[in-house]
Formats: C-alpha cells, sequence, structure tokens
C-alpha cells in the first residue's frame, strides 16, 4: 500500500496533509525516515512512526464492546450517540464495523470487525450462527412458551425459526429467560415474546457464535479480540483467518 494512502486510512489527515507530513521528514518505516508519500510500504507488518510517536499501523482489528443502554449500533449518527462514540476514532477511520445490531436499549455483548466477508458471512441465515440473549419479560413463563418457541413464531411479515428458551426464574410478576436464536431479524426477540403475550422490559446478550462476552470486561468498555478468539469466528464462518 502506499504510504500516503496507510496514513489516511488511518485517519492521521487528509492526503493533502499526510503527504506534506511525510515530505518534512515526519515519518519513519521500519526505523527509516521515508520523505516519498507515494513509497509502497507492507502496512501489515511494517513499524510506523509519525512525528516522534510509535503508531499502530494495522487495518485488521476485530473487537468485542459490553453495549451499554442508550446507543444506537451504527457508525454515525447526527442526532443521538452511537457505539462508535465508545471507541478511538482510528477505529472507524479503518472500518471497523458492527456484526448486525442490538437495540439502543438492549446491552451486552456486540463485535466490530473490519473484514467485510467476516462480517457477512457471521449474519449470513445460512450459517445458523447462534446468538444468546437474557430475556426478563412482565409475567410468569412456563412449558406452553418453550413449546411456542421451538416450533417457531408467526410474527407477521416473517416466521420465526424453532429458538430454544431456558425459563431462569419465573413468578407471577416477571421471569428471566436465557434464548438461544440464530435469526438476527429487527426485534426479533422483543417480537417473539409480544407473540406468546409477554413484553421484554430488559434485553442482554451474552454470546454471538463461539465469542462469550468477557465477565471483566465492564459496561461501555472494550477489548480487541484474543488470537483464540478471532480463529474460532473464522472457522465458524468457514474462512481462513485474515492477516
Amino acid at each position: 500500500m502506499r504510504l500516503d494512502r496507510w496514513l489516511v486510512t488511518l485517519g492521521i489527515g487528509s492526503r493533502k496533509d499526510v503527504q506534506r507530513l511525510v515530505r518534512s521528514g515526519a515519518v519513519a518505516v521500519n526505523g527509516q525516515m521515508e520523505k516519498d508519500p507515494g513509497k509502497l510500504t507492507d502496512e501489515k507488518t511494517a513499524r510506523l512512526n509519525v512525528s516522534g510517536s510509535e503508531v499502530d499501523g494495522r487495518l485488521m482489528r476485530h473487537v468485542m464492546l459490553h453495549k451499554p443502554a442508550g446507543l444506537l449500533t451504527a457508525a454515525r449518527d447526527k442526532k443521538q450517540p452511537t457505539i462508535m462514540d465508545l471507541l478511538p476514532e482510528v477505529y472507524q477511520s479503518i472500518g471497523c464495523m458492527p456484526v448486525g445490531r442490538l437495540d439502543k436499549d438492549t446491552t451486552g455483548l456486540l463485535l466490530l470487525t473490519c473484514d467485510g466477508e467476516l462480517n457477512h458471512r457471521l449474519l449470513s441465515p445460512q450459517r445458523h450462527v447462534d446468538k444468546v440473549y437474557i430475556a426478563r419479560v412482565d409475567g410468569p413463563l412456563d412449558a406452553s412458551h418453550v413449546d411456542a418457541f421451538a416450533r417457531g413464531l408467526d410474527l407477521g411479515d416473517f416466521t420465526a425459526d424453532g429458538a430454544l428458551l431456558e425459563i431462569l426464574t419465573s413468578s407471577p410478576g416477571e421471569a428471566t429467560a436465557k434464548v438461544t436464536v440464530h435469526e438476527g431479524k429487527f426485534h426479533q426477540i422483543k417480537r417473539m415474546f409480544e407473540a406468546v403475550g409477554r413484553t421484554v422490559t430488559q434485553l442482554h446478550r451474552e454470546r454471538f457464535g463461539p465469542l462469550v462476552l468477557d465477565e471483566a470486561l465492564p459496561v461501555g468498555q472494550w477489548r480487541e479480540l484474543t488470537e483464540d478468539e478471532i480463529a474460532a469466528l473464522y472457522r465458524d464462518a468457514c474462512m481462513e483467518e485474515a492477516k
């Protein structure tokens, strides 16, 4: 990749800005000053230093975010805060985008990746990638609800595939349950409960495919995935891991 394009992709500045920066001698690649903006570099392995500071030049990154309530799952929005506001700007610059969506009031595990093909495959209905949620609803649950979820539910515009409903607690006033689905339709969990006469009052995602929300990750915080977590995602997607 051209050096100037690499710097622009990292969000360091506009094409004109980074070309001026390079020509001024402020950029070093692998410890050597580089004054040619068009110099071809291996952005996957090269060490980058800008104005005396080391810069993480990786363009392929994968992130686990513990989403709080109140944020949109979107790259940007003119009126409301989004989950990208929780990450350093470089992640948006390099195209690290959420895999699927969580509703504004839904919390829990959100995966972001720079790999568009991985994103597409993990969301493909043909892949049957499981998503696990903990739901709190406004009334009791029993075996009839478990059976209804297992059979699949007519939601009007589509019929939801069978899902696994495991009742965790149940009382006359409310219940909590673990729900495992492999689809990801808009408001699907909420609509499935509505179809059996219950309203979701709280929804939290704890697993996406092989990825489990890190219990040590506070709400609103993020971390990059481990090598093992990345490898597991690529296996689920039947892809060779991007290097």
